[in-house]
């Protein structure tokens, strides 16, 4: 019988997705592991206002330990919690704390425990790295036991080896059923496209130009941006600024438009094989994406058929005018039946599963070897 894990957690947030995109990844990866038996504690701190703007409830497959840390200090105590568990991980981009955990966490390796740097952001992280050789989390990579990623492929797990990581596997971003699927169109939604995704530096370019200047392309169409942090952007007058759009609201979001868009944040983009968590969850909703252009999109949709693909502003343009209701639900369709049959996070847990057990199991798409 297989051994059931006591798996802990240091991440931003299982419970609120507000400034904190990895939310549903965290959820889907945590119950799905739940589901295969394991229990899993998320540790998470009162950062950001996120437990001010919880999308969930603390829910039932998982125990959720928020802490009030003032510094450093504070968060290390925290990590006495996590003492004897099986599992030891530690997510990248909690926000506060991030050097002190990922140092602290592996004062909790032992033979009966196993820490792993679970990068739910490589391209950014690498990139820091080789920007900064003398980053104190260049000598910390080598003593993790494993170091997993949210994307990036075979790109990323060479980088990785190259700094000496034990071991390091993609988990991609996934689809997970029970909080994504198709419900009927809300009319505050209504649009011909649909951005979702908060304004960050390495995005914000990219949302210039793959949403507002395709939105200037397209007079007689009507566009919408939801997200925190665009208050004060200038928009075109087709474009309607919604504000953070809560995560309850996303089937409703991705399902009512006539299709939605995915913007990668370039590094995301630079680097390939990074899925946004959103081009799966917007696939649930049978929803149309237009997703902007990175190496790897064919191993995950294929384009024309379950996805469409633009290179530049003019391409969404042209997808939104040859776009009608039918041809939309068409491919949205077509990209559930594939997301479901492929890329569920039951399929990312038994691929995790395997991998803890040193059983073998199919090589992450994007990883040559």
């Amino acid at each position: 019988m297989k051994k059931k894990l006591d798996i802990a957690i240091f991440g931003s947030s299982l419970v609120s997705a507000y400034w904190n995109g990895a939310a549903t990844y965290y959820r889907g990866i945590v119950r799905s592991m739940h589901e295969r038996g394991h229990r899993v504690r998320f540790f998470e701190p009162d950062a950001f206002g996120r437990q001010q703007h919880r999308d969930i409830e603390t829910p039932d497959w998982a125990e959720v330990i928020v802490y009030y840390g003032r510094n450093d200090c504070d968060a290390l105590q925290t990590l006495k919690e996590a003492r004897g568990a099986d599992l030891v991980i530690k997510a990248s981009g909690v926000g506060v704390f991030d050097a002190a955990l990922e140092k602290g966490v592996l004062d909790l390796q032992g033979p009966s425990t196993r820490v792993i740097f679970w990068d739910v952001d490589a391209p950014a992280t690498l990139d820091r790295l080789q920007a900064n050789p003398s980053d104190p989390f260049h000598a910390l990579i080598p003593r993790y036991d494993m170091v997993l990623t949210y994307g990036g492929g075979d790109r990323v797990v060479q980088a990785y080896r190259r700094l000496g990581a034990r071991e390091c596997t993609p988990i991609y971003n996934a689809l997970d059923p029970t909080t994504h699927y198709k419900v009927g169109a809300d009319l505050r939604y209504v649009a011909d496209l649909g951005f979702l995704g908060n304004r960050l530096p390495d995005r914000e370019a990219r949302v210039d130009e793959f949403l507002l200047r395709a939105a200037t392309l397209s007079p007689g169409r009507y566009f919408l941006l939801g997200g925190s942090g665009w208050g004060d952007k200038a928009l075109p007058a087709n474009v309607r600024h919604l504000g953070h759009v809560y995560t309850a609201d996303h089937n409703a979001f991705n399902r009512s438009p006539k299709a939605v868009l995915n913007i990668s944040r370039e590094s995301m983009a630079r680097y390939g094989f990074s899925p946004a968590t959103r081009v799966f969850e917007a696939a649930g909703a049978g929803a149309c994406v237009i997703t902007d252009a990175w190496e790897g999109i064919d191993y995950f949709l294929e384009p024309g058929k379950e996805v469409l693909v633009a290179a530049n502003a003019e391409e969404v343009a042209a997808h939104v005018c040859a776009l009608d209701m039918e041809k939309a639900r068409r491919i949205g369709d077509a990209a559930l039946r594939r997301v479901l049959a492929e890329h569920t996070y039951a399929h990312r847990a038994a691929q995790l599963e395997a991998l803890l057990e040193g059983r073998d199991a199919v090589r992450p798409l994007g990883v040559t070897a």
